[in-house]
């Protein structure tokens, strides 16, 4: 089977790993340079969907499979179903359950799933602006850009002030288009899990629970960013707990999609809130989180491709994929300034291979002196198993040691708190 990775973070870093395991694999090809590639994949540079669909076409794929949101927003698995191709992702119409978070919220009301209450605020609705000036005033709110951010619109707010200070930063055109409307939500408390679900647009099968660490410092403090580290299974929901957030939210979601006429196909992932009151979705995303992709990947037993090309193709296997006992965990390493700014160029050490450990690239480049640099904010992701959590942690944090860079931040706290943020 020959096969199309798109993206070159370290997401697709884990994909391509995995991929590479594969016995039915014939040639991986990526889309992008990435020094962490398997060294059987083959760089073929394509960034638009333009591009990406004729390298599909040219090189004959039996399979594109797409890492990142923007493809997908941008139509991607639409430009290739007249191509007979199959593509692991949504159309762009179903990927609008990630790329709309207003989008999402009907979703989920069609489907009686249940979500944090919240208000619609339309930047060029001056009604709506002071309705949400009111709500401010209580504190305990979320404010979320509808579109996409890159993991960094949205904002938790305990007091007003704060809450005021977000509001004001969002609608002053930070995030641009993707914040021409805005939601408010009630704050949720309780542990934050994640539940992926593979599917062919029909069915639907749950993996490991994860959960993610998005705050950029330890405890759960400093801003917000596209994730710290994670870890998999969750502790706080087991298989028993997965299978009931599949049949209690990815399946009634997918038949509210699949009722419009826009079947999703790929992955679906669902961050949860475990409430008092039960789980809660705070958001979907359209494809595998980053940095969860990373654990899970290290986790995967059964042939990956069996699964992703069913999904693909709206033949899902029966069954569910086998992931190895134990625990995966993932600690990212990121730049000096991240999220706000990063620092490019530092030169990374390169340390040992070590048992049990992969160390993912994210945002590294090689230069023609041959040194490993940073070329992005979240530059790696060290990621190890273990029999459990905790010997998994003890790996993880044992080989970002040899992998330190100056300037380099990252948190020490991953999987060890419950429940972290």
């Amino acid at each position: 089977m020959n096969v199309l990775l798109v993206g070159t973070g370290g997401r697709e870093a884990a994909l391509a790993w995995r991929i590479a395991l594969s016995p039915q694999l014939g040639q991986l090809t990526v889309t992008g340079p990435n020094p962490g590639w398997p060294r059987l994949a083959q760089v073929r540079e394509a960034g638009t969907v333009a591009q990406i669909t004729a390298l599909a076409r040219e090189l004959e794929v039996d399979l594109v499979v797409v890492g990142p949101e923007a493809p997908l927003a941008e139509g991607l698995a639409d430009a290739l179903d007249p191509l007979g191709i199959p593509c692991f992702g949504p159309s762009a119409a179903a990927a609008r359950i990630e790329t709309s978070k207003v989008f999402a919220k009907q979703i989920m009301a069609e489907a009686s799933v249940q979500t944090a209450g919240f208000l619609q605020v339309n930047r060029d609705d001056p009604a709506s602006v002071e309705r949400a000036l009111e709500r401010l005033l209580r504190g305990d709110v979320v404010i979320k850009a509808d579109g996409l951010a890159a993991g960094k619109g949205v904002f938790v707010c305990r007091s007003p002030d704060q809450a005021r200070a977000a509001f004001d930063e969002v609608m002053g055109g930070r995030f641009g288009q993707a914040a021409d409307t805005v939601l408010l939500e009630d704050l949720l408390t309780g542990p934050e899990v994640s539940v992926f679900a593979l599917t062919d647009g029909v069915s639907a099968v749950g993996l490991p629970s994860c959960q993610d660490h998005k705050a950029l410092l330890d405890g759960g403090q400093g801003p917000n960013t596209g994730g710290m580290g994670a870890y998999t299974p969750c502790p706080l929901l087991d298989q028993a707990g997965v299978e009931a957030v599949v049949e209690q939210v990815h399946r009634p979601v997918l038949r509210a999609l699949a009722a419009r006429g826009t079947p999703f196909k790929g992955v679906l992932y669902a961050g949860l809130m475990l409430t008092e009151d039960g789980p809660r979705v705070l958001e979907f995303n359209a494809r595998f989180g980053d940095p969860e992709c990373q654990a899970l990947m290290s986790l995967w037993e059964d042939d990956v491709l069996t699964w992703l090309h069913g999904a693909a193709s709206g033949a899902l296997p029966a069954g569910r994929p086998r992931f190895s006992e134990g625990a995966a965990c993932c600690v990212v390493l990121a730049s000096r300034g991240y999220p706000e700014t990063c620092e490019r160029g530092v030169i990374i050490t390169e340390g040992p291979n070590r048992r049990d450990v992969n160390v993912f690239h994210a945002a590294t480049t090689r230069l023609e002196d041959g040194l490993l640099r940073t070329a992005g904010g979240r530059v790696l992701g060290v990621s190890a198993t273990g029999a459990d959590l905790e010997q998994a942690r003890v790996r993880a944090y044992e080989a970002v040691e040899d992998w330190r860079f100056e300037g380099c931040q990252l948190r020490c706290d991953i999987g060890r708190r419950l429940p972290p943020s």
